[in-house]
């Protein structure tokens, strides 16, 4: 089918209609730019992902699944930064209009806009790839954001969730003759096509929290993300890793390959983050009140690089991956 509709009447059918309306948007869709009013005093936040068919997400993904994860990324890059979300924009390629595909999508996208009170307020539509790049904006109060580069030595690694479901999920996906219809696996690949952004848990670690970073390329590689902004090391209890039941029970390998696998794989979406051992019991208490799980599984370090030991403080070695953009998992 062709781009045979008007652009304008294709944004008006699908993304004009949402139920957030923002007291602090003035004017949203359908002008050259939209006006927004960020509250006194808070720093504004601004963040962008794209994903790309093929590469972000397989074909054969559901529309609802694309659009709901083309803002939960996003939504979990604010929750890394100790951020409130508040408005985003949308550009998306489209290689044809498929009016059903569209609903899906939309429907998909607000389900998740409605659950964290985040308005679109604009963005574009063209012809071409299957692709779409999400801009969103939030606040935190001035000086008080997460970044990467606060961990301090004697800090607890500390770890939201488990990991490595999602890039489980997506070997399901993969691999037809591994696939079988189980709670397990549908688990896995919700995890893959429906993460879940700590919003919540970023603002409540504000003021305890000295570093933060979403788990999006792995654990591995996000990690060190962290290490080397601050300029530190860390030494990671292997064993201490959170996995889930559906993990271990699908992972069907030798504990050290299922450590490597759980760490390399990216989509989790969870907070991997450091803060004072002291406010330990803060944390749990704080997150707890959020419905968020979170273990402690290792600390920051004086010598630079990233050590893995198990429990007897044995370094082992784990060779790990991490997802590159331009050349896949290396």
């Amino acid at each position: 089918m062709t781009m045979s509709s008007p652009e304008f009447n294709l944004i008006k059918q699908f993304f004009t209609e949402q139920r957030i309306s923002r007291p602090d948007v003035s004017l949203g869709i359908g002008d050259d730019a939209a006006l927004v009013s960020p509250p006194a005093g808070m720093s504004l936040a601004v963040s962008t992902d794209m994903l790309l068919s093929g590469v972000h997400f397989p074909e054969q993904t559901s529309a609802a699944a694309i659009a709901y994860k083309a803002l939960a990324v996003n939504l979990s890059d604010m929750a890394a930064m100790g951020a409130e979300p508040a408005w985003f924009t949308l550009s998306i390629s489209l290689p044809e209009v498929d009016e059903n595909w569209l609903g899906d999508f939309s429907q998909g996208l607000f389900a998740i806009a409605n659950t964290y009170g985040v308005q679109l307020i604009g963005g574009d539509t063209t012809r071409g790839p299957l692709c779409m790049s999400v801009q969103i904006m939030g606040f935190c109060p001035e000086g008080k954001a997460l970044t990467r580069s606060g961990a301090q030595i004697g800090d607890g690694v500390f770890l939201t969730g488990t990991v490595g479901d999602a890039g489980l999920g997506l070997a399901l996906q993969q691999d037809p003759l591994r696939r079988h219809y189980s709670a397990e696996n549908e688990y896995l690949i919700d995890r893959l096509e429906y993460p879940t952004p700590r919003v919540s848990a970023g603002i409540a670690l504000r003021n305890i929290a000295t570093s933060a970073i979403d788990i999006s390329d792995g654990l591995a590689a996000d990690l060190k993300h962290v290490l080397n902004a601050s300029g530190v090391g860390a030494d990671i209890e292997i064993e201490r890793l959170p996995l889930s039941t559906a993990f271990v029970g699908e992972q069907r390998a030798t504990i050290e390959k299922a450590w490597q696998f759980a760490v390399s794989a990216g989509d989790d979406y969870e907070l991997c983050f450091t803060a004072p051992m002291s406010q330990e019991t803060a944390i749990q208490e704080r997150l707890n009140a959020e419905n968020c799980p979170c273990v402690c599984i290792g600390r920051i370090s004086a010598p630079h690089g990233l050590r893995w030991r198990d429990a007897n403080k044995i370094e082992r070695q784990i060779s790990v991956m991490g997802f590159d953009h331009f050349q896949g998992n290396n």
